[in-house]
This record gives structure tokens, sequence and C-alpha cells, in this order.
């Protein structure tokens, strides 16, 4: 234990003791590999947009939001800033909300996207089902004509 003071849920509850960044992993590291899985996120992004496995409005969200962790991860002090501004503690807490949120519109967008996906292939497959009744009664219509043709 340190000889700083702790605060009042620190001494309830000791899960909620401050980590310590002088272990193995430091700020410097962290900030580095968050920057490594921008990078790494945004140049995927783009491979995958250029092979064209990725549409283009969807590469757009993905790479706005690989463009906005970039600097958050540069600059961690950035985001420590506006989280206060908010009247959020920590900036870890700013991140996992707006993750969430983040997670929850796409999920109510892809939704969106499903449900008119699965209206189009309702329409598609009964449009493919007229068309099936009608080329059979087309047929039926030719078949009987040749069968009742007069011998010359």
């Amino acid at each position: 234990m340190s000889g700083r003071p702790r605060c009042a849920p620190c001494r309830r509850y000791p899960a909620f003791t401050p980590l310590s960044w002088s272990g193995s992993f430091s700020r410097v590291q962290l900030t580095l590999t968050t920057l490594a899985v921008a990078v790494v996120l945004v140049g995927s992004i783009l491979v995958l947009v250029r092979r064209g496995r990725l549409r283009e409005k969807y590469a757009v969200i993905w790479l706005t939001t690989g463009l906005i962790i970039l600097p958050l991860a540069a600059f961690p002090r950035v985001l420590d800033g506006v989280a206060l501004s908010l009247g959020i503690r920590a900036g870890t807490s700013l991140v996992l909300f707006l993750a969430v949120a983040f997670l929850l519109l796409l999920a109510m967008h892809l939704s969106w996207e499903l449900s008119q996906l699965e209206e189009e292939t309702q329409t598609l497959c009964e449009e493919v089902a007229l068309i099936r009744t009608e080329l059979r009664r087309q047929s039926r219509q030719a078949e009987d004509r040749a069968g009742h043709v007069p011998s010359p």
C-alpha cells in the first residue's frame, strides 16, 4: 500500500483500489498499444474496402471510429479532460459509455437494414413465384396447342 490517503469507496471496498502504473504495463505501453490497435483497425478497413469485402457506407462508420481512436490514443490526457468537463471522473468511463452507446446504435441500424432486406427478399420470392406460375401456364398452353395442331 502506498502512503497516500484512500478515497471512501476504496477504504470500504478493496476492489476499488487504484491501479499502480509502476507495474509491468506502463501508461506509455498502454498508449502505444492503443495506437497500434487503432492503426491496425484503420489499415484493415482500408484493405477490406479495397478488396470489395466491406461496403463504403459501413467503411465510413468504421474509419470514423478509427480516426477518433487515433488522437485519443495518442493523447489520453485529452480524454480525461473531456470526461472531467462532462462531469465524469475518468476517461475510461467515458470511453466505455460511448462504446456501449455506439454499439447499441450500430445494432439498431443493422437491425433496420436486416428488416429492409427481409422485406425485399419476401417481395422477390413472391415475384419469382408469380413468374414461375405464369411460365407453367404458358408452357401448358403451348403443349395444348401443339397437341391440337391439324395434320397436313
